[in-house]
């Protein structure tokens, strides 16, 4: 009986759990003393550095709406998390007429141009006058 010696799994075999190749610590890490204690001072954590938008201001004018009374941390992230892919899309679709116009900075016409030419824009029609 001829003894083997442990063989090490293949890298290909390591990285089969689906985690993303990019190291944990591209973002800095916050303090932790920010006197946030327990399981959802991490989760809150998490949210703000997945929200580009500064989650205060978007609950202040969350509740400056006379029917919201009281809004949770996670709606306040799912309404800034809506709010930037929304920024991000008309921006994108306002770049395309800029470029055309063969400029690199948005101006209101390139708005202007995408509300009217995108149907999911069409309730934002007038807004900008």
């Amino acid at each position: 009986m001829a003894a083997t010696a442990p063989v090490a799994p293949a890298e290909s075999e390591l990285d089969r759990s689906g985690a993303e190749d990019e190291p944990r610590s591209a973002e800095p890490e916050e303090d932790a003393g920010n006197g946030q204690t327990g399981p959802t001072a991490g989760a809150q954590q998490q949210q703000h550095r997945l929200a580009k938008l500064p989650l205060s201001r978007i609950k202040a004018l969350m509740k400056a709406d006379p029917d919201v009374s009281l809004a949770s941390q996670e709606s306040v992230f799912i309404i800034a998390k809506a709010t930037e892919l929304f920024v991000e899309m008309i921006a994108k679709d306002a770049l395309v007429y800029a470029q055309q116009g063969k400029r690199k900075t948005l101006q209101r016409k390139d708005l202007d141009n995408a509300i009217e030419a995108i149907d999911e824009f069409a309730f934002l029609e007038g807004t900008l006058d």
